[in-house]
Parts: C-alpha cells; sequence; structure tokens
C-alpha cells in the first residue's frame, strides 16, 4: 500500500505502508542509532513526533514485551528505509510490522532517509503528515502545516503516571538481565537512599539503574507539589526525561524552584531544563534537536569526552543562567549546554541519558554522582 509522507515546507517523499493504516501529524524528527528501535518507539520523550530513523535497515531483531521503555509506543508514525521482513532474534516475540499494527502506529518503509535528514538538517525541524490513506500530497501538505507542532505544548500531562507508586518493590524487574535462572541472576544491592522522582515522562531503564545502584524510587506524577514531596520526606529528588516544550510547564518550574535547597536534586533531559527554569534561565529550540547514542559530550572541569545517549529538541541558553550556576559539559558538536550544577547547593543535571537504553554507558557513574550526593547531605 502506497503512503506519503508530507513535509510543511512543501517536500513529498512517497513509500510504502507498513504497521498501521491511517493519517498522523506531528513534529518530524531524526535518530542517528543503529540499534534500539523499540527502545526509540516506546520512549515518552517522543510524544507527538514522527521519527525517521537514518540506519537503513529496521527490524530485524522484531519486537519483544522486555525491551519497551513505557507500556506502549508513543511516536505518531516511523519512517524507515527498509525493513526487515524476516526477524532473527531468540527473543523476538512480533516483527516490527505486527507490534506497530497492533498498536496503531502507522509505518512508511521505502523513505530515502539520508535525502531526508539531510533536509532537516538544513531546513531544520518542522512538522509532517504521514498518511496511509489516499490522499493528495496538497491536502498532506495542508495537515501538515495546520497539524499539532511541539512548541508551546505540554505533552508531560499525556505520560506522566496518574497516582504515586513505589518502583519494583518486590526487587523483579530491575535485576540485570542474564542467561541464568532467576534464583541465580546478579542480586540487587540493599537500598541506601530512598528518593522521590517526577515523572515527566521517564523511560524504564531510569528505574531499573537507579535500583540497581541502591535507591528506592518513589515514582510522583508530574504535577506533584513541592509540600507533598516534602511530606514523603525523601533522602533526594530526581527530574526524569519527558516530552514537548520545557517552557509550557510552569508548574513543574516553581515546583522544583520551590525544592531547590530543600533536598539533593539531580535532573535529566527535560528534568535539566525544567532545573533550568527554576534556577531563573529559559531554553531555546535547536534547529534539529539531538537524538541518537553518538553524542559526544566535554566535562569542563575534567577535559574528558564522552559519547552520549540524546533525545531532546530544546537546550537551555547558557547566558540565561544566574552566576551561581556553573556550565559542566558542552556538546562538541555545537556547544550547547549538557551539563550544570549550583556552586553551593547539592543540585546538578545533565541534558542527555546516563541509563542510556540503548547506547553507550559512558555516563553511568552520574547515579553514582547523585549517591554521593545525598551521603555528604547526611553527614
Amino acid at each position: 500500500m502506497r503512503a506519503l509522507l508530507a513535509l510543511e515546507d512543501g517536500r513529498i517523499f512517497e513509500g510504502e505502508s507498513f504497521g498501521a493504516s491511517g493519517t498522523e501529524v506531528g513534529e518530524i524528527c531524526f535518530n542517528t542509532s543503529m540499534t534500539g528501535y523499540q527502545e526509540v518507539l516506546t520512549d515518552p520523550s517522543y510524544r507527538g513526533q514522527i521519527v525517521a530513523m537514518t540506519y537503513p535497515l529496521i527490524g530485524n531483531y522484531g519486537t519483544n514485551a522486555t525491551d519497551q521503555e513505557s507500556t506502549r509506543p508513543q511516536v505518531r508514525g516511523f519512517v524507515i528505509e527498509e525493513l526487515s521482513q524476516l526477524p532473527s532474534n531468540w527473543r523476538a516475540e512480533e516483527s516490527l510490522d505486527e507490534y506497530l499494527k497492533r498498536w496503531t502506529v502507522p509505518g512508511v518503509e521505502g523513505i530515502d532517509t539520508r535525502a531526508l535528514t539531510r533536509h532537516l538538517r538544513t531546513r531544520g525541524a518542522m512538522k509532517a503528515c504521514l498518511s496511509t490513506q489516499k490522499m493528495s500530497p496538497e491536502e498532506a501538505i495542508t495537515k501538515a502545516i495546520e497539524g499539532k507542532g511541539v512548541i508551546g505544548i505540554d505533552y508531560v500531562r499525556e505520560v506522566t503516571t496518574p497516582t504515586i507508586f513505589q518502583w519494583d518493590p518486590t526487587d523483579e524487574l530491575s535485576r540485570q538481565w542474564s542467561l541464568a535462572a532467576a534464583d541465580e541472576s546478579p542480586r540487587l544491592p540493599p537500598i541506601r537512599h530512598r528518593i522521590v522522582a517526577f515523572d515527566y515522562g521517564m523511560k524504564r531503564n531510569i528505574l531499573r539503574s537507579l535500583r540497581q545502584r541502591g535507591f528506592g524510587v518513589t515514582v510522583v506524577p508530574a504535577t506533584t507539589t513541592a509540600e507533598q514531596v516534602l511530606a514523603l520526606n525523601p533522602d533526594g529528588i530526581f527530574l526524569s526525561n519527558g516530552p514537548g516544550d520545557p517552557e509550557a510547564l510552569p508548574y513543574a518550574h516553581q515546583t522544583v524552584q520551590s525544592l531547590i535547597g530543600q533536598k539533593p536534586i539531580f535532573g535529566i533531559c527535560l528534568g535539566h531544563q525544567v532545573l533550568g527554569f527554576a534556577f531563573g534561565g529559559r531554553t531555546f529550540k535547536l534547529k534539529f534537536g539531538h537524538r541518537g547514542g553518538n553524542q559526544p559530550v566535554k566535562d569542563l572541569r575534567s577535559g574528558k569526552v564522552a559519547i552520549t545517549s540524546q533525545n531532546h529538541g530544546f537546550a537551555v541558553d547558557p547566558e540565561s543562567l544566574p552566576p551561581e550556576i556553573e556550565v559542566t559539559h558542552v556538546n562538541l558538536n555545537d556547544n550547547t549546554v549538557e551539563g550544570m550544577r549550583h556552586k553551593t547547593l547539592p543540585v546538578f543535571s545533565v541534558q542527555y541519558h546516563p541509563e542510556a537504553a540503548p547506547g553507550p554507558h559512558d555516563a553511568e557513574y552520574f547515579f553514582e554522582q547523585f549517591a554521593e550526593l545525598i551521603e555528604n547531605e547526611k553527614v
């Protein structure tokens, strides 16, 4: 079945449909990861977006329930160059085509994703319409123009947990994956610190990573107040990743601002941007965002460079930060802010994903730094 991808600037791509049938509109972006398409599909940070994978062959190892980063796919549509018709992996439970059909997500293959990526890098992020239905290019372009993008939109309320809950109280979900029998797999460490994690659209592997490093985690909705969090008396506070425009979350800015100085705070991705607003700063929209597992980041204090996993379309403006905030990390591709810390209070954040599912593991040490920060405050 023919499928159409129309960008709001009038560029048209034609391909073949896979996954579900239908028409979807959202901001289109590209991801440069070579593996991990299921983690990309289920990352809540992609809420409201159509994702194109730059790696040419997708679907070769199928899908399974274990590798999901949330309960379901979050993308509006999926764009690839070639779909693997015969998945081959002993962990596979469904093909990618079957998986997207089950979750009613339309996909298109046969797209020149290299040309699409070059176009987006040149012209910048924009809205797009992906349709498997009978529609003229002109109609699809109009839908893209009239559709909802991400600027000024609060997608966090769509993906946050509706209730407070304890993550993995039986220690069954956070164990390191192993071929060994369940009773022989590596044990989790005892809980050293109990923290509250704001769910702005949190990936499951963040929760697993926190528990694997001795954190007991209480997850709270994004709209939870500072008073409600402090009533739980946590040792520290974690601010998660999430979708959309960080400027559209004034309730989160105000809550985090009230919590600064009360407890140690660690933020990543959207949590990093929310912290920027809580510090009194602001963000700006990147031309085409950072999405993939190969982003080079320099630690300005040590001079070391890490390869990182990222997924964001906005960045903190360093000129807007007050003097008590230090920029600690920068992206070596465009020199944007990738990390910051308060010079006197136990508060820090990074723009990228230390849990990296999938992706490099260069930044895992931030979880230990968070634990050390909490321990120092307890002394």
